[in-house]
């Protein structure tokens, strides 16, 4: 299948320079503080006992308001100023099949995403957000979309030889991450102090850091890694080969899903059943793989196994 049209997708398989990568972070504050000024009119059904009504207001108003972190390829502004990333093309899909025609940009920081949630500034968080049991206590998740591992952006030769974590802690080198990225508790496990890390708003930012000596790797998942070194064309930093990081001391791959207030069954249910038939047909790779993600990363684990 071929990629997306752009009025459904936006940027699909784009390549972009490092300019349109800094073109689009300007983009996302401006769309960010269009929607802050109308986040007012939105009302809870939480506390219903019933899985909640959001669907039904959804499908009354004919949109959804996603809340997105800006990070490729998950969901964030391109230079046009057009929402894209694999986590919009599905909502887009989904949305429509459930009767609800458009979505609406709603971008945050990325650990501002459960909380502007549950504050209802948007609907549903459509970031390609890990589900681990922390989230799970604030957040209702969809099944995920995808199980990833982490890759790491060094200089170019990889000088220290970092391929793990716990090289990183060997070699006593400077680690940068994103801000609130799984990646500080994978870090740590290794014995990395998160005071330590270099924290930063996305991997384009960790790129440059890398570039410039700031820091000697940044930590991200795989594909977010493999496409900004190859969408920037950098020639002093490289990506290494994928990493398996640990948790409580066994390998621990990421899955990422969307999410949902607590209350708010119904809807989750429904995206659900739309999201297995879309995995089963294989129609869920087809559209996540324009943004650069890979058949061996799907995944048919669902959110309670990775809630437990």
């Amino acid at each position: 299948m071929a990629p997306p049209q752009r009025n459904n997708t936006g940027s699909a398989g784009r390549r972009f320079s490092r300019r349109t990568l800094l073109a689009g972070a300007a983009s996302l504050g401006a769309v960010s503080a269009l929607g802050a000024t109308t986040a007012c009119s939105r009302v809870s059904s939480a506390g219903t006992g019933d899985g909640g009504d959001l669907l039904e207001r959804l499908k009354a108003q004919g949109t959804v308001r996603l809340g997105l972190a800006g990070e490729q390829p998950y969901s964030y502004i391109d230079k046009n100023g057009e929402l894209t990333g694999s986590s919009p093309a599905i909502a887009r899909i989904i949305f429509k099949r459930l009767g609800v025609p458009k979505v609406q940009p709603f971008p945050t920081e990325f650990n501002s995403l459960i909380a502007g949630l549950n504050s209802m500034q948007f609907d549903v968080v459509a970031a390609g957000m890990y589900i681990d049991p922390d989230r799970c206590k604030q957040v209702l998740f969809a099944d995920p979309e995808y199980q990833m591992p982490d890759a790491f952006i060094v200089r170019k030769g990889n000088p220290k030889n970092l391929r793990s974590y716990a090289d990183i802690k060997k070699a006593g080198a400077k680690m940068a991450t994103g801000t609130g990225y799984a990646e500080i508790g994978y870090a740590e496990e290794e014995g990395i102090k998160e005071k330590d890390m270099l924290l930063l708003p996305d991997q384009l930012a960790g790129l440059l850091a890398v570039e410039q000596g700031r820091a000697d790797v940044f930590a991200g998942t795989a594909v977010t890694v493999r496409n900004v070194v190859k969408q920037t064309k950098s020639t002093r930093a490289e990506a290494t080969e994928n990493v398996i990081p640990k948790l409580d001391g066994k390998p621990e791959l990421g899955t990422g899903a969307f999410a949902f207030r607590k209350d708010e069954e119904n809807l989750r249910d429904a995206f659900n059943r739309e999201l297995r038939k879309m995995k089963k047909s294989g129609e869920l790779l087809r559209v996540m793989k324009p943004y650069g993600f890979l058949e061996a990363e799907m995944t048919t684990l669902t959110a309670k196994e990775r809630c437990k």
